[in-house]
């Protein structure tokens, strides 16, 4: 199971698509000693990829302690980072807390319009150069990239460009309206998109070595088994059946995108939240509205429930709205 904690909500950039409106930092995040006891809650309910994310957690002081803490409970710590903290001591002390692989967001092959969408001048090249940092360090490196109209095109260049650097996977993200990607909406794609970008990811996939991974795009599950292309994942969307999200101050969430908060740790044990949560409950029915219940697919896909949660007027277990396998019938 995987869990990422938003680690806190301040950032050096201000991109335009970040769900957190990640900017300055919210009062009352969680404290060391509060981190510290919510990683234990996360050992103890059964998590093993612990994603350190945030705004930017290399703006936290103590990320690496608390790298060090979840390391010593036994879960395996990733980041999420746009990568502009990334020296080359950073990288060091990251392989000697244990971290296990870090996420770079990548966004074009193109320094201006990576920069333009974060509105940080010079942030791709400080991105590139944190990878090569990783690399020395001998830390594992993913690209992740949020795939949009603009950048649509560039998808299987980006992942090329990720094999240069060295990484080993390569993880697009398809856009969700919340946060302030709600102000960019009309830039996110539509079903006929979705439909033949994830076909040109799993055919990319057959191509090259590294890992390629579409997020909240669950329906890629469907398509592999339409095509007969193998992938070793399970499900598409795993939100609150196998992740969930932990905000700065505490809120648990099914997912990033899924902006209900279902408790806080600082009221409620973690583990418990995860248990008993009634949200989490009714998403593991899988008891779908619309066309999502009616799919065979249903139980290997999963719609997205955020998107479901945004375009159905808060309706989380609504059917995905940008599917192009509707009304038909699967496996």
């Amino acid at each position: 199971m995987i869990i990422s904690w938003n680690t806190t909500n301040q950032c050096n950039m201000f991109c335009d698509h970040c769900y957190r409106d990640a900017g300055a930092r919210a009062a009352e995040e969680l404290s060391t000693a509060e981190g510290k006891d919510l990683l234990d809650e996360i050992a103890r309910a059964g998590f093993h990829i612990m994603i350190f994310s945030g705004g930017e957690p290399f703006m936290r002081d103590d990320i690496f302690d608390l790298v060090a803490h979840a390391r010593s409970r036994g879960l395996r710590p990733v980041f999420g980072s746009n990568g502009t903290l990334i020296d080359r001591a950073v990288a060091r002390e990251l392989k000697q807390v244990g971290a296990a692989a870090v996420g770079i967001s990548l966004d074009s092959v193109d320094p201006e319009k990576h920069d333009r969408l974060r509105k940080f001048n010079g942030g791709w090249e400080a991105a590139v150069q944190a990878v090569h940092y990783l690399r020395e360090a001998e830390v594992k490196v993913q690209l992740n990239t949020t795939v949009m109209e603009w950048n649509y095109g560039e998808v299987e260049a980006i992942t090329d460009l990720a094999i240069r650097l060295g990484a080993g996977a390569h993880h697009i993200f398809f856009l969700v309206p919340t946060g302030r990607a709600v102000n960019i909406e009309e830039e996110s794609l539509r079903a006929e998109q979705y439909e033949r970008l994830l076909e040109r990811i799993l055919r990319k996939q057959q191509e090259v070595d590294i890992e390629l991974k579409p997020t909240c795009a669950p329906q890629f599950m469907r398509i592999a088994k339409q095509l007969n292309i193998p992938v070793r994942f399970e499900r598409g969307c795993l939100a609150g059946t196998a992740y969930c999200i932990i905000g700065p101050k505490g809120d648990v969430q099914p997912c990033a995108y899924l902006n209900i908060a279902v408790g806080n740790v600082r009221e409620t044990p973690f583990s418990r939240i995860w248990q008993e949560s009634e949200v989490f409950q009714r998403l593991r029915t899988q008891e779908y509205g619309g066309e999502c219940g009616r799919c065979g697919y249903r139980k290997i896909c999963g719609g997205c429930r955020a998107r479901a949660y945004y375009y159905h007027d808060g309706d989380y277990m609504a059917e995905e709205p940008w599917c192009l396998y509707h009304g038909r019938r699967g496996i």
